[in-house]
């Protein structure tokens, strides 16, 4: 599969959640985690890329994702790209850009690839994967 297919994949999960938010984490071609947003709940820090993160790590019994790829619907906050950082995730792929979130309660203006910029650059990112298909998510 490719960058596309895995992210189609993200936006499925995305429309399981509370929020609009989907991710995919892939190894070698393989879907290792998915999930959704479900931070509605009571865990305000269960966004879908930390949700995603943790069923990896758990399936994989390591906190080291290197070489594994993570697929958000949307650019990630500051608070996914450190998890996802922290878990040494080797390329992060996301489909709407920061600012396309119309609303500002799901606002955070920082951009990952500043976060990546300051921490030396040790995640590949490609933004705009699907992005007018991740965008209507968020209308």
């Amino acid at each position: 599969m490719k960058d596309k297919e895995f992210m189609k994949i993200a936006i499925q999960e995305a429309k399981k959640g509370d929020f609009p938010f989907g991710a995919v984490i892939v190894k070698g071609e393989k879907i290792i985690a998915k999930s959704h947003n479900s931070a509605g709940n009571i865990d305000p820090t269960a966004h879908a890329e930390i949700n995603a993160i943790r069923m990896a790590c758990e399936l994989l019994k390591t906190n080291n994702l290197s070489g594994c790829i993570l697929y958000s619907t949307c650019e990630p906050c500051p608070m996914c790209f450190t998890a996802a950082w922290w878990a040494r995730i080797s390329n992060i792929v996301y489909g709407a850009e920061a600012e396309d979130v119309n609303e500002d309660k799901w606002k955070i203006d920082v951009k990952c690839s500043y976060l990546n910029d300051k921490s030396g650059n040790r995640i590949e990112i490609t933004g705009g994967v699907l992005r007018d298909e991740c965008t209507k998510l968020l209308q």
